[in-house]
């Protein structure tokens, strides 16, 4: 009861105009006046109040000069904020309003890096979480952007940034797909097993990964019955890595040759 009187005593308040009314600080700042504001937070860490300037800015003077910029740095203030999905859909607002736009390659490496923060649990060491419950969907994301950068601006200077996490990220996905196998292998479903280590395979050729794939392939299709697959699979991985730890030694279905993990 007490609780209702409240409600309708602050409603015939603001009815009577008697609540204070919030205050805009920013009333009156010309568009100069305001990116420059927006950009002394966002230098100094005021990410959140950065994030309000450049888009108050963008409102009320959106066929400015200063529009176009405040929409890139908005992006950033978002990534610095630890926002990434904002960081996202700024950087793809940018590129779809403005794909020919002289720094439209920062949006490409930003979208990139911002893909690349959200999904740190698949990057980062796999730890006591099991790798199979990660979604690589934003390393993907993350890789499909860098390579449109790399791909579109050669000569980008994001461009070598771009590479090094491009070959980063090849390596943590082709190992996720490793392990999803390994998840499958060791609950019996060998099928499932020998497709995924068939895709990092297909998918990943040049990851450390690889190796261990392999040796994925051969044990599932061994299960299986395929000992033609299973044999061509062992030639590969023999080939390939003649010194593999995965390789002690002559096939022996009686004695197996492989030792990578405990069952």
């Amino acid at each position: 009861m007490k609780r209702s009187l409240l409600v309708l005593l602050v409603v015939l308040l603001a009815g009577c105009g008697l609540l204070p009314k919030t205050v805009d600080e920013t009333q009156g700042w010309s568009a100069q006046r305001l990116y420059a504001e927006a950009k002394d937070q966002l230098n100094s860490g005021g990410y959140e109040k950065a994030i309000k300037y450049f888009e108050t800015l963008e409102a009320r003077y959106p066929y400015g000069r200063y529009a176009q910029q405040a929409q890139l740095e908005v992006a950033y203030a978002y990534y610095k904020d630890n926002e990434p999905v904002s960081a996202i859909a700024a950087c793809d607002r940018f590129i779809k309003l403005h794909p020919e736009h002289p720094n439209v390659d920062y949006a490409y490496y930003l979208r990139g890096l911002a893909n690349f923060t959200e999904d740190q649990g698949l990057l980062g060491s796999i730890g006591d979480q099991d790798m199979t419950e990660r979604d690589p969907k934003a390393a993907r994301e993350s890789f499909d952007s860098f390579r449109e950068l790399v791909t579109r601006f050669p000569n980008s200077k994001y461009a070598p940034d771009s590479l090094a996490r491009m070959k980063y990220l090849v390596d943590a996905l082709a190992s996720h797909e490793v392990h999803v196998a390994l998840y499958y292998y060791k609950r019996g479903a060998y099928v499932a097993a020998s497709k995924r280590a068939q895709y990092a395979i297909e998918h990943y050729p040049n990851a450390p990964a690889i190796e261990q794939a392999l040796a994925v392939l051969v044990k599932s299709y061994d299960k299986i019955g395929i000992n033609d697959l299973r044999d061509d699979a062992l030639r590969v991985l023999q080939k390939n890595f003649p010194n593999s730890k995965y390789v002690s030694g002559n096939f022996d279905k009686s004695k197996p040759w492989w030792r990578f993990w405990q069952l």
